[in-house]
């Protein structure tokens, strides 16, 4: 799979608008059936609210998105909310904005900003993350090697996730997919062949994006 952006974690915002209460909930989703399963919650837990709009978007290459205005003037509630998710780039993402009317009309215009704006202030809440899929490799070396080895993964940014400490160290990194052939080059170059490398499993990493 690819790399793909999300949200840091699932979140709340709330804003009030010429009177009209906007709360925004943001959760992660694996599938359409969650994210549905998300919005029924929602709306079962403010079944007083005036409308409870919804948007989301399923897939690394937004396989499946959907958009609803709940009983808000056509366009003008989920679109905006799926067109920020998408603009922001956001993955896996479901949106539900909840509505408590205060008794001011906000007009097409300020309906748009008013959802589009609940969710943009939400994401920014929350934060960014980009997932990235990377190898999880074992590097293990004599304590006469440590040393050298610790160091030259670190001046080289490599990632240790954990250091294992036996009759041997075993350094586990965690190294790009892309990286993969260059890690075990420099692994041989740096204790001259004479490390164990062991490629273990895939993992998905996570790393903080700021002002996406």
């Amino acid at each position: 799979m690819e790399n793909y952006r999300t949200i840091k974690e699932n979140g709340i915002d709330e804003v009030e608008i010429k009177k009209s209460k906007f709360i925004c909930f943001l959760k992660r989703v694996d599938n359409e059936e969650e994210a549905i399963e998300f919005i029924d919650q929602i709306k079962k837990e403010h079944w007083k609210a005036t409308h409870n709009c919804s948007a989301y978007t399923i897939g690394v290459n937004d396989d499946i998105q959907r958009a609803n205005d709940d009983g808000e003037p056509s366009g003008t509630a989920g679109i905006p909310m799926l067109e920020i998710l998408l603009k922001r780039e956001l993955k896996n993402v479901v949106a539900v904005v909840t509505r408590y009317y205060g008794g001011i009309k906000l007009g097409a215009g300020g309906l748009i900003r008013a959802y589009g704006g609940s969710v943009n202030r939400a994401v920014d809440k929350v934060g960014v993350v980009e997932r990235q899929l990377q190898q999880l490799i074992d590097v293990t070396v004599s304590y006469s090697q440590s040393g050298h080895v610790e160091h030259s993964l670190r001046e080289a940014n490599y990632t240790i996730q954990d250091i294992s400490y036996a009759e041997e160290i075993t350094y586990h990194c965690v190294v790009p997919l892309e990286e993969e052939e260059q890690f075990q080059q420099d692994i041989a170059n740096w204790t001259s062949a004479e490390a164990k490398v062991e490629i273990t499993n895939k993992a998905w990493i996570e790393v903080d994006i700021e002002n996406s």
